[in-house]
């Protein structure tokens, strides 16, 4: 192994991000270390630590990037010319979709639970589902309570978590992901 294989490839944040998620699933965070993800991508551990200080930093970067991922997924629902029932429809969908699509991406965001990183996450998720909150509210035309969002949120990551590893990608439960959002949107638009 060497630190710089330039004739090959040069070493990339993204390369490292790709291998250390799937490593983080397949392992567990606690059991997963830089020399690890390094040998993974044929690299010394040293051409990791050039990129990232630690392994916590590392999965701080993954957390980032993955919740950026989600909240264009959200604001590019919300740029699309449709009334307002059916972009909370597609914005709920979307949700699903994104979770089922990028499988790996949503454990690290939402089912990795470690006191190491717990201190590493910042705002991120905050933002997003107050991004989720704020679209929804804007969609359904009235007040809802912090309990009606929230319970809008855990049903879509209960179904994203029900289908998880389970199926390949959104495709494959498309059908039943639109008439559990077509169920939520019923409760949202007649409460």
């Amino acid at each position: 192994m060497s630190s710089r294989k330039s004739v090959q490839r040069d070493l990339t944040r993204e390369m490292i991000m790709d291998a250390a998620r799937d490593l983080f699933i397949v392992k567990g965070y606690q059991h997963v270390s830089m020399r690890q993800i390094a040998k993974e991508l044929d690299y010394s551990h040293g051409a990791i630590y050039y990129h990232f200080t630690n392994k916590a930093e590392l999965f701080y970067a993954l957390v980032e990037e993955h919740f950026n991922m989600l909240e264009r997924k959200l604001k590019e629902i919300m740029e699309a010319s449709l009334a307002p029932p059916e972009k909370l429809e597609a914005v709920l969908l979307g949700f699903i979709e994104f979770g089922l699509n990028h499988q790996s991406h949503y454990e690290i965001m939402f089912l990795i639970k470690d006191e190491e990183v717990r201190d590493y996450l910042n705002q991120s998720p905050n933002e997003t589902y107050e991004l989720f909150a704020q679209t929804v509210h804007s969609l359904c035309g009235k007040q809802l309570s912090i309990q009606e969002v929230w319970s809008i949120f855990l049903s879509l990551h209960g179904f994203v978590t029900h289908y998880l590893r389970h199926v390949l990608q959104y495709e494959d439960v498309a059908d039943m992901a639109k008439a559990h959002v077509q169920f939520l949107s019923k409760g949202i638009f007649q409460s």
